[in-house]
């Protein structure tokens, strides 16, 4: 009879916890980066690191003059992590999206604007009607990762790519261009086009949305065009407000401010596609389905012309 022996090390289980602040370390780049993903401290991720090769007996990460680089032991502890990522996130899904029960936590996430001036009216008759429901809101203009559970439910505008998602086009946002009455008086009273250079526009920063909405117009502007720029819509907004130029903002929006003009004619601003997705699985969570419908219901009142 063959026994076992003793003197062999038995392998070791690392703990999914550790296995995720490894990831994240892998995905930041570094310590530092890795707390804003796991929103933890660096004391406590670095703790985490050293059990986990001290755990596995090797060495994960070397440092580096631009922060931490994978070993080769690193680099093939990777994959098998991720495949532990997935199946974790699996089962958290589909736990949750068995459940039946209406209390708890809803995340949810959409762009600074319907956060600020759309999303508030939708919440607050929802939590009349289901007050056991709570609300988590990420106002944010990228797209956060649903399969990843960053979000249970997104309101994004362009079309989702990611399987296993549901989604739901919930109809188009028009989209205008106003300044303030101020503005305009210093301008002459309009916006010509044909002399668009003359005035100030406001747009974003980083992003190209506005930029890709100006070419689709016929007008191929570079970045400069723009006077002020900023990716936070609320600031450019209050920047308008302000008189310090032309911002494209919605129609819905923009009808609460009476002193804000339309200066473009509605058909050449494109309408703002609006879509509600969640991952497929919490479709089968009363409670995601009740806020997921709840949303759609709300936006095409308050927002879809």
């Amino acid at each position: 009879m063959n026994t076992l022996d003793s003197s062999v090390p038995k392998a070791q289980q690392p703990d999914w916890n550790l296995l995720r602040a490894f990831l994240a370390v892998v995905d930041a780049g570094s310590l530092t980066g890795a707390t804003r993903l796991l929103a933890t401290s660096q004391p406590t991720l670095s703790r985490q690191i050293a059990e986990l090769e001290s755990s596995l007996g090797i060495a994960l990460f070397e440092r580096v003059a631009r922060g931490l680089r994978l070993t080769a032991a690193g680099e093939a502890l990777v994959w098998p992590a991720r495949q532990m990522q997935t199946a974790a996130q699996a089962v958290s899904l589909t736990a949750l999206g068995q459940t039946q029960q209406l209390g708890g936590t809803v995340r949810l996430t959409a762009s600074e604007m319907t956060s600020a001036y759309v999303l508030p009216e939708i919440l607050k008759l929802l939590r009349q009607t289901h007050p056991a429901i709570q609300i988590e809101l990420v106002a944010s203009n990228r797209v956060e990762n649903l399969l990843e559970r960053q979000a249970d439910i997104a309101i994004r505008h362009t079309r989702p790519t990611q399987g296993g998602l549901v989604a739901k086009r919930v109809g188009d946002a028009k989209i205008g261009a106003f300044a303030h009455v101020d503005y305009l008086k210093r301008v002459g009273g309009e916006v010509d086009l044909a002399r668009a250079g003359d005035y100030d526009w406001i747009g974003l920063d980083s992003s190209n949305m506005i930029l890709r909405g100006f070419r689709a117009a016929g007008m191929p502007v570079e970045r400069e065009f723009f006077a002020f720029r900023c990716d936070n819509q609320i600031i450019g907004w209050q920047a308008a407000l302000a008189g310090l130029g032309i911002v494209f903002a919605p129609v819905s929006v923009a009808a609460r401010w009476p002193e804000m003009q339309l200066v473009l004619p509605e058909e050449l601003v494109p309408n703002m596609p609006v879509w509600v997705t969640a991952h497929r699985e919490l479709r089968n969570s009363a409670r995601i389905r009740l806020v997921f419908d709840a949303l759609a219901e709300g936006l095409q009142t308050m927002v879809v012309g």
